[in-house]
């Protein structure tokens, strides 16, 4: 149960998808890192995917060094992955799913149907230090495996929900509750995100065993109309 604030961890991939687009050097992450933190960010997240398409591998590595507060990786679970987290040893990973051909995470990892490979990612990371978090459905056969995994802590795919039209929300509303309420019962730390924004965000922060929301593309955007600072310092607001 949530016992002080909920944390938010604010996911910058898209700051540099911006600067991928042209193929110059600007916008920095790192720039961007600094300023959400200084707004008022618990974690920086970032997504190394496997086509390099926006967050780089020096950039890993620089934020790893240089930022105040944690950075939360998303990865594949592959071992040149794997080998990337050890070199640079972030605070936490987040194993997620990961298809070349989609735009965004589309859903969470069956740790149920990869059970050796996710374990075995497990005891890696743990070895060399690194907190490890499973990106997985709200559903109880995934927490039960992430649980077995030696995971400690879970997010909380919440797209479905985000997604869903109005007579699915309150379902796939009440599948979060069950999950978080179930998670925590069996001992993991609760996380959530992917596809939360200033309009539907409310409702997630008012589940108790939610510890930190993960949300980049909603911040990102609102950045280019009232400035990253601000966007991160509004969405900090509606967490409270």
């Amino acid at each position: 149960m949530r016992n002080g604030k909920l944390l938010l961890g604010v996911n910058i991939d898209h700051v540099a998808t911006s600067r991928q687009a042209r193929g110059v050097s600007y916008p920095s992450v790192l720039e961007a890192a600094r300023i959400a933190e200084d707004a008022g960010a618990d974690a920086i997240t970032i997504h190394l995917r496997e086509d390099r398409r926006h967050i780089q591998d020096e950039e890993v590595e620089t934020l790893c060094k240089q930022i105040r507060t944690r950075v939360n990786l998303e990865m594949a679970v592959t071992d040149e992955m794997l080998d990337i987290a050890e070199a640079n040893l972030p605070a936490d990973v987040c194993l997620v799913p990961e298809k070349r051909q989609e735009l965004t995470t589309e859903g969470g990892l069956d740790v149920v149907a990869h059970f050796d490979a996710v374990q075995r990612a497990c005891s890696r990371l743990r070895e060399a230090g690194i907190r490890v978090s499973l990106f997985i459905d709200p559903d109880t056969s995934q927490l039960d495996a992430a649980h077995l995994c030696g995971a400690p802590v879970v997010e909380l795919h919440t797209g479905r929900y985000a997604d869903a039209e109005t007579g699915r929300k309150d379902a796939e509303y009440q599948r979060l509750l069950n999950a978080a309420a179930y998670g925590e019962g069996i001992g993991l730390q609760i996380n959530a995100g992917h596809g939360l924004h200033y309009q539907n965000v409310q409702a997630v922060v008012q589940i108790p065993q939610i510890i930190e929301l993960n949300i980049g593309h909603a911040i990102v955007a609102r950045a280019l109309f009232v400035g990253l600072g601000n966007a991160v310092s509004e969405m900090i607001g509606l967490l409270k």
